[in-house]
């Protein structure tokens, strides 16, 4: 879940780690907060034999909060063919990365990046969904098996948001009539498309560097889904260049149409903001814009 909405994101207090129980924990030397996502609290360690480490940890988390984050690493390292941070350690209440470096921003790593993600959406999967649900932010990822993409989308991606509270109190009753209007028109907005593996959380924040420059995906939300879903995030939270898309397109090809649906797509985003934080009058009103021009 990214912090580009304009959401605060309150800097992580120091920690104990000995609280942890973890061998390598125990080695950490010092400390400082790194920026990233409002969903977990992420440290730089250095440990006593010089070397550093990325620590993830989040306030009472889920129990399979960061087992599910590094099956997803894993997957797409393994899967996808996508750099991603090697796993050190994972326990219920913490997750230990090799550290990575800050993305260069360069128009020859944007244009990696969307090479890597291009051979990513080559991988096609069975059916919509996944194994098991996951996590976007602090709520939880519906990944239920679908064998259609349009009824996956509706009810795990969009209508699934309507019962959260904030997001409840944020729309009105004609808001919700306008989403489930939407959503029963999809067959007839979106192309049928297979299910790809997709990184879930596309946001340029979950872009790093290797020590070389090359792109390493973190954070992710895995599942198959349509590649446009994907894309979806990338395009319309900012912050990612046309080289991407451009290098994209020349592996992965898209319809057309693509550029418009991308804020269609993009309804899931906005839907999540909302139930994480409540009535945002920005996501507010883009959804309603998007009602407008769809429906």
């Amino acid at each position: 879940m990214s912090d580009g909405t304009g959401t605060t994101v309150p800097q992580p207090r120091e920690k104990s780690w000995s609280d942890y129980r973890s061998a390598r924990l125990a080695q950490v030397l010092r400390t400082e907060p790194l920026s990233g996502g409002f969903a977990n609290q992420v440290w730089r360690a250095t440990l006593r034999d010089g070397s550093r480490v990325v620590v993830k940890t989040a306030e009472d988390p889920a129990p399979d909060l960061f087992a599910v984050e590094a099956e997803g690493l894993e997957t797409l390292r393994t899967q996808g063919g996508l750099r991603t941070p090697e796993v050190l350690e994972v326990g219920p209440r913490h997750l230990i990365l090799t550290e990575q470096e800050p993305a260069p921003r360069t128009p020859a790593f944007w244009e990696a990046a969307g090479r890597g993600l291009a051979r990513l959406h080559s991988v096609t999967g069975p059916r919509y969904g996944w194994h098991r649900d996951g996590w976007l932010g602090r709520l939880p990822q519906r990944n239920t098996w679908s064998h259609d993409g349009h009824t996956f989308f509706a009810e795990q991606r969009i209508l699934r948001y309507l019962a959260e509270p904030e997001a409840e109190r944020a729309l009105d009753a004609a808001d919700r009539a306008g989403l489930e209007r939407l959503c029963r028109r999809l067959p007839e907005l979106i192309p049928p498309a297979p299910p790809v593996l997709v990184h879930g959380d596309l946001w340029h924040g979950n872009l790093l560097a290797t020590p070389a420059g090359a792109p390493v995906f973190i954070d992710p939300a895995v599942c198959w889904m349509w590649a446009e879903a994907d894309l979806s995030m990338a395009y319309c939270t900012g912050g990612i260049p046309e080289p991407f898309f451009t290098a994209y397109r020349e592996i992965h090809p898209l319809t057309d149409g693509w550029r418009e649906r991308m804020h269609l797509l993009h309804l899931r985003e906005h839907l999540s903001v909302l139930a994480h934080f409540g009535a945002d009058r920005d996501h507010v009103d883009a959804i309603r814009h998007i009602l407008r021009v769809w429906n």
